[in-house]
């Protein structure tokens, strides 16, 4: 099954605009390592709080990503610019929909309910 995994990550003072930025790159190398699909939103109450999502097939691959050269280094170059700690937590996905027939996951439009 499907899963999504969800990053809260809280920038330290001044440094919303360039975390936000550094986080946009390093999650889009996300689909070298098995991701289907990633976002990150960034909260329009409070500049400094940002939320990575990625949708993987297995957990293996996202922890390949995680724990893997790429984000090693990227945590060690930005590791100023963030709150600790940082906890992932993994969403089974159970549902997805939207306008685009192709995004559609579960539920009743592929008849699964």
């Amino acid at each position: 099954m499907a899963g999504v995994v969800h990053v809260n990550w809280y920038a330290t003072l001044f440094r919303g605009d360039s975390f936000a930025a550094a986080l946009e790159e390093i999650t889009a190398v996300s689909l070298r390592y098995g991701a289907s699909e990633y976002a990150v939103y960034r909260s329009r109450d409070d500049a400094y709080k940002v939320l990575q999502m990625t949708t993987w097939e297995s957990h293996d691959d996202f922890d390949r990503y995680w724990y893997g050269e790429d984000f090693a280094l990227w945590r060690a170059d930005h590791q100023s610019w963030y709150q600790v700690p940082v906890l992932y937590v993994w969403h089974d996905l159970l549902v997805r929909g939207g306008l685009d027939p192709a995004l559609t996951v579960g539920g009743p439009a592929n008849g699964s309910r």
